[in-house]
């Protein structure tokens, strides 16, 4: 009875998730809760299956981007790039789709997108074009920036946490077929929108009258900022030799961003993506529960079965799985139950590191097939309609899913050929 009653709470959750009809961050909390009031776990175990490293990690990143966000470095670097690219707007989304793909990897790609956006909204508005096509480049370049570094999008954060990957495991492992499959979707955007993007040379003229400079609000708390950044980018790259968990990394930044800025900490934690994070906790116990009763280990062993147990066949098939299945799931929930049956799928004998990297290239490079297939488009998509445009499901999908194929047509020979 229990068996049933946990696989039909996680299924009813999940098909509410993805209906969009309640906020996901309610259902995950009452799933979880759900979990524990009919006895599928007690309330030990759902807070023991928290992932409070992954919740540190984002809690302390969150910090560190929003202070670093008082500066105003973040539109100072989006204006400079439109200047750069000469106010054209075809080389003004190259630009800001590279510097999107930077910023994801360094912080994370949700964060990217509401510091890039609204600038890039500003620069649109002066040019008199549709920001509609920036904006789903950006999501993209987001997506696909954000799959180099363990701290570049919750996918990363949560098979890092759960295979004891360090930061630059992830660089080593995921930054050569980014470097590949990035300036190749950047051939495909500039391809399809190189009608789309015109305007005069008046417009062009006035965006080099932009004082970049004036964007930059506290020079003080910039450096600073920018002290506490490279500390913890450090502190990252040697995870590993320091032995310190990157959730004790990233909250160590953000506690000592608070302290010589003396910022008051009520300001900022008003501001932390709460919902995210009670998000996070929540899923955490839903899975949780479906594990408890067994469902993980009978979807497991269907996968062995499928596969024959075959290491190259079975690492393939997590690849194109994940991929298809996040581009219409949101990808974190299904990382979040992919973990625990690679973790089983390992107690049988198969060697995980192929397994565990094939999942984040397709739960990322999937997160880029559809507007719901990834929390940095649902955020990308808000962010437009409170500009006062729309960016439909369709409009996103007739770009987003080629990307996806493309992405992972590389994905597919990067995986043969370096693991398997």
């Amino acid at each position: 009875m229990l068996f049933y009653t946990a696989v039909g709470i996680f299924a009813l959750s999940y098909a509410i998730i993805i209906s969009e009809r309640i906020h996901r961050t309610t259902v995950a909390i009452a799933g979880g809760v759900l979990m524990v009031l009919f006895g599928v776990i007690n309330q030990e175990h759902a807070f023991e299956a928290v992932d409070f490293n992954t919740i540190g990690l984002l809690i302390g990143m969150m910090v560190i981007v929003l202070i670093t966000k008082k500066t105003g470095l973040f539109q100072y670097v989006a204006i400079r790039s439109a200047q750069i690219a000469k106010g054209e707007p075809l080389f003004i989304l190259l630009y800001l789709a590279l510097v999107t793909a930077i910023f994801s990897a360094l912080l994370d790609n949700v964060a990217t997108i509401l510091l890039i956006a609204p600038v890039t909204f500003v620069i649109s508005d002066n040019l008199k074009i549709n920001p509609i096509p920036m904006i789903i480049t950006e999501i993209i370049a987001a997506n696909i920036g954000g799959t180099t570094t363990l701290i570049g999008g919750p996918p990363n954060i949560l098979v890092g946490s759960a295979a004891g990957f360090t930061f630059m495991e992830f660089v080593v492992n995921m930054g050569p077929v980014v470097l590949i499959i990035f300036p190749s979707v950047l051939l495909i955007l500039k391809f399809m929108y190189r009608k789309e993007l015109k305007t005069t040379d008046e417009l062009k003229r006035n965006i080099m009258k932009f004082k970049a400079k004036s964007s930059i609000r506290d020079w003080k708390l910039l450096k600073k900022s920018l002290v506490v950044l490279t500390i913890t980018m450090f502190g990252f790259l040697f995870q590993g030799i320091l032995d310190l968990e990157v959730a004790t990394i990233a909250l160590f930044g953000a506690a000592m961003l608070l302290v010589i800025t003396d910022t008051h900490p009520e300001e900022i934690l008003a501001e932390l993506e709460w919902t995210t994070i009670l998000f996070f906790a929540g899923l955490f116990i839903l899975v949780a529960g479906v594990e408890q009763v067994g469902f993980i280990d009978i979807v497991a062993n269907a996968i062995v079965s499928i596969t024959d147990g075959a290491p190259r066949a079975t690492t393939l098939f997590i690849l194109w799985a994940s991929s298809i299945f996040s581009a219409f799931i949101d990808n974190i929930p299904f990382v979040a139950t992919m973990i625990p049956l690679i973790e089983d799928l390992g107690g049988q004998g198969l060697n995980t590191e192929p397994l565990w990297w094939a999942l984040v290239l397709g739960a990322q490079m999937g997160g880029n097939g559809t507007l719901i297939a990834s929390s940095t488009n649902l955020v990308g998509s808000g962010l437009c309609e409170k500009a006062g445009y729309k960016l439909s499901f369709k409009d996103f999908f007739k770009i987003g899913f080629p990307v996806m194929v493309v992405s992972m047509i590389i994905s597919t020979l990067y995986v043969w050929m370096r693991y398997l």
